[in-house]
């Protein structure tokens, strides 16, 4: 019986990395920006703004993996070759 990735889903860990970098952007672009580096960044919060899009983009990788798991057959149910490659050779 084939069974869910699940936490090691290679997105999950993308989305959860991409949410805390975004969540400390977003804190600092809040709490710890003043006008010498907004003056830098031609008056652009940049650090909130890249914070922003980072959880947004974390959401995306979040919502992709839920909405599309990937799924890992188990190998005593998996019939057939184990990718030993002893087809036919096409060419």
């Amino acid at each position: 019986m084939a069974h869910k990735a699940g936490l090691f889903d290679l997105r999950l860990v993308i989305a959860v990395l991409f949410a805390i970098y975004g969540v400390v952007l977003v804190v600092v672009g809040l709490g710890f920006t003043d006008e010498s580096d907004l003056a830098k960044a031609d008056g652009l919060n940049i650090n909130l703004w890249s914070g922003v899009g980072m959880v947004a983009l974390s959401a995306v990788f979040a919502v992709w993996a839920t909405m599309r798991p990937v799924i890992v057959p188990d190998p005593e149910t998996s019939g057939g070759d184990s990718g030993g490659g002893g087809g036919q050779r096409r060419g």
